[in-house]
């Protein structure tokens, strides 16, 4: 039975060209309206989401160094990691060939061209993602497969902008491609176990984990040595403090080698009964709007993160 992951939205607009235009016309709209007149309308969305003003001259908070982060930082590395292809090419320059190889999911076909999709070749699980958004997927195991719809599916993808309306920089200038890789499960069948690394230049200060990304709510937090922290987000049950993964430290050391260019990332492993895969870089988690509770946790996150102007003049460039 085939399982769609984020829900394949089936319905009449969806089919139609014209909401493939619309939501580019909104997203550029939204864009450029922040731009024209100061970020307005993403102070409006901070405020309404976590009901504190956003300071941009002097951000506090991670939310606002996040948002600080979405209008200042290009960095060139950004759209390379934030791609879901070619960040396996920096993977592999940063660790060589056969560590990279040992970490990266296995990558069944990668095109331009949806229509191109090699289905009968396939195995019978996979999943199928853009390579320029984020949280979007087609998750496929077993039964038959609905060819068209996937390949429509997947057009649209390539369609439409990710990020754009929310000033998330990173998306923008990648090559839009579709990606097709294993399908990672438990032997159970159940999804693996994630664990997040907040990396503040090049040290890690927060680890998120989740257990069944599917099927479990709870999501737990600790701290570098693992202290479970008695934090959570507001929409989500807190965790209860589990035993440390035997391989936790290779996930940390390699969490923090592939940080060191940026002065904020979250790097994600699924991690399979001691087998590390390396999930995606994260630029811009919640886009600048994570309801922590206790809302203090927010600001205490934030002081790991230095974005004073002449700190960040000495070690990136402004545009």
């Amino acid at each position: 039975m085939n399982k769609i992951y984020k829900k394949m939205k089936e319905n009449i607009e969806k089919h139609n060209p014209l909401f493939v235009i619309l939501i580019v016309i909104r997203a550029y709209s939204f864009h450029f309206l922040n731009l024209i007149f100061n970020f307005k309308l993403e102070k409006i969305k901070f405020y309404k989401e976590l009901g504190y003003q956003l300071n941009l001259e002097n951000p506090k908070s991670f939310n606002e160094k996040i948002i600080w982060k979405k209008i200042n930082d290009r960095n060139p590395l950004l759209p390379v990691t934030a791609d879901k292809y070619e960040v396996r090419s920096y993977i592999k320059e940063v660790l060589g060939e056969e560590r990279a190889k040992e970490i990266l999911i296995p990558l069944y076909f990668v095109t331009e061209q949806p229509a191109a999709i090699p289905f009968k070749n396939l195995p019978s699980a996979f999943i199928i993602k853009p390579n320029h958004t984020s949280g979007k997927s087609i998750i496929i195991e077993n039964g038959p497969v609905d060819q068209n719809e996937i390949i429509k599916t997947c057009g649209r993808w390539l369609k439409t902008p990710y990020g754009l309306e929310k000033l998330e920089w990173a998306y923008q200038p990648i090559k839009r491609k579709i990606v097709i890789e294993k399908l990672l499960r438990n032997k159970d069948g159940s999804n693996p176990m994630e664990l997040k690394f907040h990396i503040f230049h090049g040290k890690c200060k927060l680890v998120f984990l989740i257990l069944d990304k599917q099927n479990n709510p709870y999501r737990s937090y600790y701290d570098k040595y693992w202290n479970y922290l008695p934090v959570k987000k507001i929409t989500r049950p807190r965790g209860l403090k589990i035993e440390k993964p035997k391989n936790y430290e290779v996930m940390l050391e390699l969490a923090e080698i592939l940080s060191k260019p940026f002065d904020y990332v979250r790097i994600d492993f699924y991690n399979i009964k001691e087998k590390i895969y390396l999930g995606e870089f994260t630029h811009y988690p919640g886009s600048g709007t994570t309801k922590f509770e206790p809302q203090n946790f927010d600001f205490e996150l934030g002081k790991h993160w230095n974005v004073e102007k002449e700190y960040w003049k000495k070690n990136k460039k402004l545009e």
